[in-house]
């Protein structure tokens, strides 16, 4: 029988019914209370139509019944696709008709949105609502009270079938879903699992979208290994997030770049009691390695995992701890049971300590772009075994004689200033090295004689007052003259995307 990635869950309740799964503001669930409704979901799904490989689109805050949704549909042999709650009705539109959904799970305080996205789709016949819900059409029913009685039936299931569709952010063009079967994920969360070295005594922090896969497998993997989820709708009011932490006793705790910002940020990190956290991890984007020095000062007795990872296969690599202190900017090496490699321009295999486009070869790797064949032949090439797939990056790194991997740019976001190449990466790396910068960002602008000049955007910390001229000089020190902003604008903010990643489109 194929382990399917809800078998996990069931296991864990049926050998810790009575542990405590879920806390999630003033709710707490064991895993028995959660498969309770997980199974009665699962069987409202079955009667309502929903077979094997239909869509099943959940459109919701991180909430309890977000976590019973994915677990339903998967039970209910469907394929999940969450999505982010800030998603405004023409993107939400899109999805529903592009997945060619069949059911969409969401909530009250969302009406506006999806009720207009629906007005422009056909393929939904099946709405459920959280929440007090008014003028009830003939697909729309309340998420509450849903049927019991006769237990729901297993569909026949294999690991090849799809699981979920996670759509990209599309940054350019429209948005495409990330087609992940069973196998896909469950390789996925045993490899990361194992090197993180998740038992079932951890309490993990999830602050992070179930949208975006980083906050997603934070669930599985919790599930899987039978930790406690501590789950919180955002990171918008960080003291109020660690006051949950230091209440629950959270020994994980998972970000992005722009939290731990905003806690360097905050006057009174120094009196929460966070003694029980043993380990942080990052990924999303590369930590300047002054954030680095920062949390390992404030959090002496946590681990630091610094990652990298794709939505297109979850994530490609991680660097032990114990190499912090030898190599502070990189994202370490190819994770358990996948290969990985830098190609040239050509796709030739390159050899340690050269910089090239990085490939990813595993059983996490994606079946491809939902109904997009041209865009999945972009990314998925054959590789070196006869009739294997595998992933092209788009990004770019470069490897040192041991070959650690450290990330140079997207292939698209290298700036071309003349006639030399420019990493976006290395710019953010030396302004972030001055103590009064808070925040940056960097990007290529149109310039007559230079082809692109290098721009940054630059928030100050509080209290802080540079020029211009002091930036370029700072980054003159650290810096070849042709790498060296022409240009730097100082911000109140930048940008974000909702995985947290500073978002670049629109800054010129």
């Amino acid at each position: 029988m194929s382990m399917l990635l809800h078998h996990f869950f069931d296991q864990t309740a049926a050998r810790l019914p009575d542990k405590t799964a879920l806390v999630c503001g003033e709710q707490r669930h064991s895993y028995a209370q959660l498969r309770d409704q997980v199974e009665q979901l699962a069987l409202a799904l079955q009667r309502r139509g929903i077979q094997r490989g239909d869509r099943v689109a959940l459109f919701m805050d991180n909430t309890v019944e977000m976590v019973v949704g994915i677990f339903a549909a998967l039970k209910a042999g469907a394929v999940f696709m969450p999505i982010n709650p800030l998603t405004k009705q023409d993107k939400l539109a899109y999805l529903l008709n592009d997945a060619r959904a069949s059911a969409l799970i969401t909530q009250t305080s969302l009406a506006s949105c999806y009720q207009a996205a629906l007005a422009l789709n056909e393929s939904v016949h099946t709405v459920l609502v959280i929440g007090p819900s008014e003028a009830l059409d003939e697909r729309t029913r309340p998420f509450t009270g849903l049927p019991g009685g006769a237990p729901w039936q297993e569909p026949a299931l294999i690991d090849q079938d799809l699981a979920s569709i996670i759509y990209t952010s599309g940054s350019t063009g429209d948005p495409k879903g990330v087609m992940l079967s069973h196998l896909n994920m469950v390789s996925a969360m045993r490899s990361v699992s194992t090197y993180l070295g998740l038992v079932e005594n951890d309490i993990i922090l999830c602050a992070l979208p179930l949208a975006f896969d980083y906050g997603l497998y934070q669930v599985l993997m919790a599930f899987a290994v039978g930790a406690t989820v501590v789950l919180e709708r955002s990171f918008t009011f960080p003291v109020k997030v660690l006051e949950v932490m230091a209440r629950e006793r959270v020994t994980v705790f998972p970000g992005v770049p722009t939290m731990f910002s905003m806690l360097m940020g905050l006057k009174t990190l120094a009196t929460h009691e966070l003694a029980s956290l043993r380990m942080i991890t990052n990924t999303a984007a590369a930590l300047p390695e002054e954030r680095i020095r920062q949390l390992r000062e404030l959090f002496p007795q946590a681990l630091l995992f610094s990652m990298y990872g794709l939505t297109e296969c979850k994530r490609v690599t991680y660097l032990p701890p114990d190499q912090l202190d030898i190599r502070p900017t990189s994202v370490g090496r190819g994770m358990p049971n996948e290969e990985v490699w830098l190609v040239d321009e050509d796709g030739q295999r390159l050899p340690h300590g050269s910089a090239g486009e990085l490939v990813i070869r595993g059983s996490n790797v994606m079946r491809g772009y939902w109904e997009k064949p041209l865009e999945t032949a972009k990314r998925l090439k054959p590789g070196p075994l006869p009739g294997e797939m595998v992933l092209y990056s788009g990004d770019l790194f470069r490897t040192d004689a041991e070959g650690y991997l450290y990330f140079v740019s997207r292939k698209d976001d290298i700036i071309k200033s003349r006639g030399e190449k420019v990493s976006p990466r290395e710019v953010e790396n030396a302004l972030y090295a001055h103590e009064g910068v808070y925040e940056a960002a960097v990007v290529g602008v149109p310039d007559e004689l230079l082809g692109q000049a290098v721009k940054a955007f630059v928030v100050l910390k509080a209290g802080i007052t540079l020029s211009e001229r002091d930036v370029i000089k700072h980054c003159l020190s650290r810096l070849e003259s042709f790498m060296a902003p022409k240009h730097v604008e100082f911000v109140e903010s930048l940008p974000t995307t909702d995985t947290g990643k500073i978002k670049k489109t629109g800054l010129n």
